[in-house]
C-alpha cells in the first residue's frame, strides 16, 4: 500500500514537470510596470524581467501599461523580446486613466494577451516626425498624398515611416489575430480607443477592473507560445512585483535628454578647471566621470550629431573667450552655438525626449555669467602692476643674504623666490636692505637704502 502511494505521488510529479503540458500546475505570475515614456531604460528593464521570468519558471508575465509612447527603437527591442520570450506576455493597460499611446498602442498589439481596464484607451500610433520636417506637398500632389493614406503636407520621408509603421502593426495583428485594419488606421490617421470600444472591435481581448480580475478571467485560458499551446492556472497564483531595480532608475535619469545636457556642461568645465588648476583632483574626476556618462547617453539617445558638434563648438569657444582678446565676440558666438545645437539635439519629436526651452536658456546665461565673470578677473588682472619678471624685479626691496669674503660690493639676495648675485656701488653686509635698481643677465644691481642692523 505505501509503495503505491509513493508510486502514485512521483506519477504526480512526472506529470507536473511535464513542459507544455495544459495540466500542468501554473508558476508564479511576474508583474512588470510601464508608467512613463518608453525609452532604452524601459527596454533594459523589460528584456531582462522577461529572462528573469523565464529562468524562474514564471507561467505568465503582465505588463503594467501607462505610456504616452516612445522612441522606436526601444519599442521595437520590447516587442522582439515579446514575441520571443517563452513565457506568455499579457499586456494591461491600468489602472483606471491610463493610457497606451504610440509605442504602447505596438507593444498592447505584440503581446500574447491584450487588456485594458475601464476608462483606458490606446492608439494614436503614427509615428513622429524625425529630424526637421521637409517641404509641404505641392497642391498637384494633393491627390496622391490623399491615396496613399497620409496627411497633407507630410514628405516622402514621413511617408515612408507611416507605410513601414502600417505594415509593421498589422503584422503583429496578423501574429495575435486582432484587429489588423483598426490597427492601420491608428497608424495613419492617429485614432484612439476607449476599452469598452477596443473590446467589442476586436482590439484587445480583455477589460478587467484590476489585476486579480484579469488573473481571474485568464484562469484556464490556452495561449499559443513558441508553437506550443499553454494553459494557464492563474487562480490563486502567487503574484510578484518586480519594480525597476536601481540600474533601470540610473539609466532612466542619464538617458533623459535634459540630464544628458547638463551632465555635458558639468564635465566639459570640470575638465576646464582641472586644467586651469592642475592638481586639484576634484574636476578632472567629477568633469570624466559626467562626460563620459553624458557620451553613453548620447549614445543611447536618437541624437543630431550637428546638435553635439554645435554644443560642444560652443563651450569651446566660450572657453577660448577667457584666454583670447576678443572682447566678447567669440564668447557670444559660442553661446549662440550652444543654444543652436541644444535646440536640435534631440533628433525625434517622441513625448518625454526634449529638451525644455527654459533649460536651454538658463544654461546659457550661466555660462555667459561664468564667461563674463572670467572676463572680469582678466580685464582686473591687467589693470594691476606687474610683481613677476624684470618690472616686478626691478625696484623691488631685498636683504643681502650673503657678501662675497673677497669682493664686498658683491653678494646674493633672495628675490622673487630665487637666489641672485647682486653688485654694489658702497660695500655690503649681511642683513642689509637694498634695492634693485637694475638687471644685467643673471646679476642685479643694487644701491644700499639703510645701513645693516646692529649685531648683524
Amino acid at each position: 500500500m505505501i509503495a503505491r502511494c509513493w508510486y502514485c505521488l512521483l506519477l504526480l510529479l512526472m506529470l507536473g514537470a511535464a513542459p507544455g503540458g495544459q495540466a500542468a500546475p501554473g508558476g508564479s505570475v511576474w508583474v512588470l510596470g510601464i508608467d512613463d515614456a518608453i525609452g532604452p531604460a524601459s527596454a533594459d528593464y523589460l528584456v531582462r524581467g522577461l529572462e528573469q521570468a523565464q529562468e524562474q519558471g514564471a507561467q505568465l508575465v503582465v505588463i503594467r501599461l501607462d505610456t504616452p509612447g516612445g522612441l522606436d527603437s526601444s519599442m521595437r527591442q520590447i516587442i522582439k523580446a515579446i514575441i520571443a520570450s517563452p513565457v506568455p506576455v499579457a499586456s494591461f493597460v491600468a489602472p483606471s486613466g491610463a493610457r497606451a499611446a504610440s509605442a504602447g498602442t505596438y507593444i498592447l498589439y505584440a503581446s500574447h494577451v491584450a487588456a485594458m481596464a475601464p476608462g483606458t484607451n490606446l492608439g494614436a500610433a503614427t509615428p513622429v516626425q524625425v529630424g526637421a520636417p521637409g517641404p509641404p506637398s505641392t497642391p498637384a500632389s494633393k491627390d496622391k498624398d490623399e491615396k496613399a493614406s497620409a496627411p497633407e503636407g507630410q514628405d516622402a520621408l514621413t511617408r515612408k515611416q507611416v507605410n513601414d509603421a502600417a505594415a509593421y502593426i498589422r503584422g503583429l495583428a496578423q501574429l495575435r489575430g486582432r484587429n489588423a485594419d483598426w490597427a492601420e488606421k491608428a497608424v495613419r490617421e492617429a485614432v484612439s480607443l476607449p476599452a469598452n470600444e477596443a473590446l467589442r472591435l476586436k482590439v484587445v481581448d480583455l477589460v478587467a477592473n484590476d489585476l486579480p480580475d484579469l488573473l481571474r478571467q485568464l484562469d484556464g485560458k490556452t495561449l499559443e507560445v513558441a508553437g506550443q499551446p499553454r494553459q494557464l492556472q492563474t487562480a490563486g497564483a502567487l503574484v510578484l512585483e518586480h519594480p525597476p531595480d536601481w540600474r533601470t532608475r540610473l539609466l532612466a535619469v542619464i538617458t533623459n535628454p535634459s540630464v544628458a545636457l547638463i551632465l555635458i556642461m558639468i564635465g566639459v568645465y570640470g575638465l576646464l578647471f582641472e586644467f586651469m588648476n592642475p592638481g586639484s583632483g576634484v574636476g578632472g574626476v567629477v568633469g570624466g566621470i559626467c562626460l563620459l556618462l553624458a557620451l553613453y547617453a548620447l549614445q543611447l539617445l536618437p541624437v543630431s550629431y550637428a546638435g553635439v558638434a554645435l554644443i560642444l563648438l560652443g563651450l569651446a569657444f566660450m572657453i577660448a573667450e577667457a584666454f583670447l582678446p576678443s572682447f566678447g565676440v567669440v564668447g557670444f558666438g559660442g553661446i549662440v552655438a550652444f543654444v543652436v545645437g541644444a535646440v536640435i539635439l534631440m533628433d525625434t519629436e517622441a513625448p518625454g525626449f526634449g529638451i525644455p526651452l527654459g533649460l536651454i536658456v538658463s544654461l546659457a546665461v550661466l555660462s555667459a555669467v561664468l564667461l563674463g565673470g572670467v572676463l572680469g578677473m582678466a580685464l582686473k588682472a591687467r589693470q594691476r602692476a606687474l610683481v613677476s619678471g624684470d618690472a616686478g624685479l626691478v625696484g623691488s626691496l631685498v636683504t643681502v643674504t650673503q657678501v662675497m669674503a673677497d669682493n664686498p660690493f658683491c653678494g646674493s639676495v633672495q628675490a622673487q623666490g630665487e637666489q641672485w648675485q647682486v653688485q654694489c656701488a658702497t660695500p655690503l653686509q649681511p642683513g642689509q636692505h637694498v634695492r634693485v635698481i637694475a638687471r644685467h643677465g643673471v646679476m642685479l644691481e643694487v644701491s644700499a637704502t639703510a645701513p645693516a642692523a646692529q649685531g648683524e
